[in-house]
């Protein structure tokens, strides 16, 4: 068979070391006892080859109708299970009906709006393990107070356990990217509903780390809060310094302020 050109504009980057590629596999563990698994992107199927040894019932989706062709004449016992579409825009609940565990090589260029979409459907993916810039999976991995701790950081740790797995260097790529990769498991954990209005929670983390810099009284002051709020100690802190259960606490604060 011909093989897939990586395409720039899809931000494609082909996965070439076998051992890694089963390293990856390897890591998905079929949290909360789900055996189907969605691999996202598969290009040319280096990581769905060791997938498929572990007998994942396996979901296939990928944007570039070059990889789908391909994809299909490589596993045609996937049959239907190749999917041609956008992941960012499809509804993936009727078609894997259930839990079911996320895995892949994420484009670079769209690996955030992948998270994004996952903590949409939180509740239905239990498990993700992917390959994204290592500057992002480090940042998704990051504890607070750390400099590279940011939205995603609280978003994602609020409903998952995150593991940084490993390093992985430009040269096993083609083409090789201008940066290292970084692998990480993401678990979810048992937080069904934080004990907070949950759209404001989002709404308030993403506003406090808009100016990452300032203190969070700056950060929030134009969602209208009380002048009894603007006094609180924890308004004098920044973004980076407050983990789930702080962002928590806050936004019901701000909640109260509002109904006062």
């Amino acid at each position: 068979m011909e093989k897939v050109k990586p395409k720039k504009h899809l931000g494609q980057h082909f996965l070439t070391d076998l051992s890694i590629a089963e390293n990856i596999a390897k890591a998905v563990t079929g949290h909360g006892g789900v055996k189907k698994v969605l691999e996202i992107g598969p290009g040319m199927g280096v990581l769905t080859d060791f997938l498929l040894v572990q007998n994942w019932d396996l979901y296939l989706v990928d944007i570039d109708k070059e990889s789908i062709a391909y994809l299909n004449k490589k596993y045609p016992q996937l049959e239907d299970k190749i999917i041609d579409g956008d992941y960012l825009k499809e509804n993936f609940e009727p078609i894997m009906d259930g839990p079911y565990a996320v895995a892949g090589n994420f484009p670079y260029n769209i690996s955030s709006q992948i998270f994004f979409k996952i903590l949409e459907v939180r509740n239905q993916v239990t498990e993700v393990v992917c390959m994204l810039q290592k500057e992002v999976a480090e940042r998704i991995a990051s504890p607070k107070g750390n400099k590279s701790y940011g939205i995603l950081s609280v978003l994602l740790q609020a409903f998952y356990e995150i593991e940084y797995l490993f390093t992985v260097p430009p040269g096993v790529f083609n083409p090789p990217p201008k940066v290292n990769s970084g692998v990480i498991r993401l678990v979810r954990n048992t937080t069904n509903k934080l004990d907070c209005d949950e759209k404001l929670f989002f709404r308030v983390v993403k506003q406090g780390f808009s100016t990452r810099r300032k203190t969070l009284r700056n950060a929030i002051k134009s969602m209208g809060i009380s002048d009894e709020l603007k006094e609180d100690p924890i308004l004098d802190l920044r973004a980076e310094q407050l983990g789930v259960e702080d962002f928590v606490a806050l936004t019901n604060k701000i909640q109260k302020s509002w109904n006062q």
